[in-house]
């Protein structure tokens, strides 16, 4: 049997050619009866969008069943805008453990997460106990303190020097008293191997807003990921996987009313005229802009 096993209720199609129009590696072709079907097996990604774009519900592919697809619902434009004109960066939580069904709501949601060419391989680490974290975090505050007075380690001086004072008084710069964190990976082999990670975690970051729950990005976090090779096996990264980015949730121990007021970004409107010829330098200079520096 084909792994694919794609099959089509032909009681319910109508033969409208969706799936077919809708297969981005051109998978699927019309048979002799004008019913969809498999011809290119190996071209498959997995991203299931015959089945979701079928009106009827009359496609079936890696078993699963369409009457089993959540419904598509219209989003209020205004509220989705809202979410994300609200979200905020957390800095300080509630010294306690987020409840282990919004924990699984977070972990559920991944499932859908986008990933360059349908390449599902993340990672995720959660750190989902206090304690556990606490332990992680003296651990890591103690490496860090050490490699900046006792013995001093250049990388981590670079990265952390302007906070040496700050690791001295006991405070906890990194973590920022956060109860939890995720820490995301993914496969070296990975097509888009730092971008997968980080739009996963901005998916992320909006629903746990949308759960009441606080969030921040945590460069700092990353950093002693790549400084210090005993987080890696501590956390059970796989083999052939590499850490890519941090972040830090908990339940808030604030609230923000209201939105910012931020500064428009840089947007150029393209418009219609000729290409321009490149010089040799300028060729340079872009390779060495995008590629190399």
């Amino acid at each position: 049997m084909s792994e694919l096993n794609f099959k089509v209720d032909e009681q319910k199609c109508i033969h409208c050619g969706l799936c077919v129009q809708d297969c981005i590696t051109s998978v699927l072709e019309y048979n002799a009866n004008g019913t969809p079907e498999v011809k290119r097996e190996k071209n498959c990604i997995g991203c299931q969008h015959c089945l979701s774009v079928c009106p009827v519900g009359a496609i079936s592919i890696y078993d699963k069943n369409p009457e089993e697809s959540q419904k598509v619902f219209n989003q209020n434009p205004d509220m989705v805008l809202n979410l994300i004109q609200s979200r905020r960066s957390i800095r300080k939580y509630k010294q306690e453990n987020v409840s282990k069904e919004t924990l699984q709501k977070l972990k559920d949601m991944l499932k859908w997460v986008p990933t360059g060419c349908n390449y599902h391989r993340l990672h995720f680490a959660f750190i989902e106990d206090i304690e556990i974290m606490n332990k992680f975090r003296n651990h890591v505050n103690e490496k860090v303190l050490n490699a900046l007075t006792k013995t001093p380690v250049k990388a981590v001086s670079d990265k952390f020097g302007a906070f040496t004072q700050s690791f001295i008084n006991g405070e906890d710069v990194i973590f920022r008293g956060a109860p939890h964190m995720v820490i995301v990976s993914n496969s070296i082999k990975a097509p888009c191997l730092p971008e997968d990670p980080i739009i996963a975690l901005s998916y992320l970051e909006l629903y746990a807003h949308s759960l009441g729950l606080g969030t921040c990005w945590c460069g700092l976090g990353q950093m002693c990921m790549q400084l210090f090779p005993e987080l890696e096996k501590y956390i059970e990264l796989p083999e052939g996987y590499r850490s890519e980015y941090v972040m830090l949730f908990g339940n808030k121990d604030i609230n923000y009313p209201r939105t910012t007021q931020p500064e428009n970004c840089i947007i150029t409107e393209v418009q219609n005229k000729d290409f321009e010829e490149i010089s040799v330098l300028n060729k340079a200079k872009h390779l060495f802009k995008n590629f190399i520096r």
